[in-house]
């Protein structure tokens, strides 16, 4: 006789702020740690689901704990169904909206429901989507860089296996982002996937003039160049650029996917799993983009994404940048350059010890 569904017995969220191993520089500034907040949702049946999103900023991990704790309590009893959950939270917020905190919340939460019903289930999470573990390719995802003092750094990511490496650019001219690009190309080679990630800093013409300056350089993509709003703005430049365009890290929830997408704003895409909606929100905006045929790639939470790159039809490139591995008990791992999805379902589980070391 098959067991009953699990529910929701308690919610907890705690933050850490932990150190980084790479510092992080872009065209606004450097993340030289990492804020993060854990979420923990026990189950009646004695397993907990775990889950961690990225804060951004030590000044937001306690709104977020006391939003995800608050939202818990009101999830006491409810059945570990993420679909009707999701259904429940678009209905709970749809007049006050879906991006910034509440959005990440509901996205981590909605990715703690699956953890536990995976680990229930005893599967990783791609199993019981219908898939299976599988190596995804990866790239090295670095801030800005200096081609010769960054050398050694780069050179070990290609020891890895790394068949792709992104930099940061607009940090400067178009003068400085041409004598980066052309010295990191020079180090990596022909066969090596480069990407250059403007962060939004760029208006749509600047943005052309310097994607036209950086074209010699065969990039694989020029990543949101404009800001992420600006979707008009996104196609203006994808119509005029030479190099693919890649967006969708700051787009929320598959509404916002599918608006990108109508509007023809970019060439790839790459959802954030705390920004699309968790593990059910990205499942609609893989059907998206499956139905549209646009390459699919991730932004962070390696350890979740390959799970879920695993069963995207149009997957593509998975990024690699290591927020999470000191509080991991088994930390995501590359092999030959490549993410495998571990379980039972997401498969983190929290080094505790270390934990407490870098509890806020």
């Amino acid at each position: 006789m098959s067991k009953p569904v699990p529910a929701i017995r308690s919610v907890k969220a705690r933050g850490v702020v932990v150190p980084l191993k790479r510092p992080v520089k872009n065209a606004f500034g450097i993340i030289d740690s990492g804020p993060l907040v854990l979420i923990d949702v026990e189950t009646d049946q004695g397993v907990t689901g775990h889950a961690y999103i990225f804060a951004y900023a030590r000044l937001t991990i306690r709104p977020l704990v006391h939003l995800i704790e608050e939202i818990g309590r009101e999830l006491t009893g409810q059945p570990v169904a993420p679909y009707d959950l999701m259904k429940a939270m678009d209905a709970k917020f749809r007049l006050l909206g879906w991006q910034g905190l509440v959005g990440m919340a509901v996205s981590g939460l909605d990715m703690a429901y699956w953890d536990a019903l995976g680990q229930i289930a005893g599967r990783p999470l791609a199993e019981l989507l219908g898939g299976a573990p599988r190596p995804v390719k990866a790239y090295d995802s670095y801030g800005v860089v200096d081609p010769v003092k960054d050398e050694k750094a780069l050179r070990h990511s290609l020891d890895q296996g790394f068949k792709g490496i992104k930099i940061k650019g607009g940090d400067g001219d178009a003068a400085n982002d041409e004598r980066v690009v052309s010295g990191v190309r020079a180090l990596l080679g022909d066969d090596i996937a480069l990407m250059i990630d403007f962060n939004q800093s760029l208006d749509p013409a600047e943005a052309t003039r310097r994607i036209d300056r950086l074209a010699p350089y065969d990039l694989h993509w020029i990543e949101e160049p404009v800001p992420q709003e600006n979707l008009l703005g996104h196609a203006k430049v994808r119509e005029m650029s030479p190099t693919p365009i890649q967006a969708g890290e700051n787009w929320w929830f598959p509404r916002g996917f599918a608006e990108a997408i109508a509007a023809e704003a970019s060439d790839f895409i790459m959802p954030d799993v705390m920004k699309c909606g968790g593990v059910t929100g990205w499942m609609q905006v893989a059907a998206q983009a499956e139905a549209a045929n646009i390459p699919t790639s991730s932004h962070l939470f390696a350890e979740t994404s390959a799970h879920l790159l695993a069963v995207t039809p149009t997957a593509h490139w998975l990024e690699f940048l290591d927020f999470a591995s000191i509080i991991l008990v088994h930390p995501a791992e590359i092999i030959d350059g490549t993410v495998t999805a571990r379980g039972p379902g997401l498969g983190l589980e929290w080094d505790e010890t270390a934990v407490a070391k870098y509890l806020v």
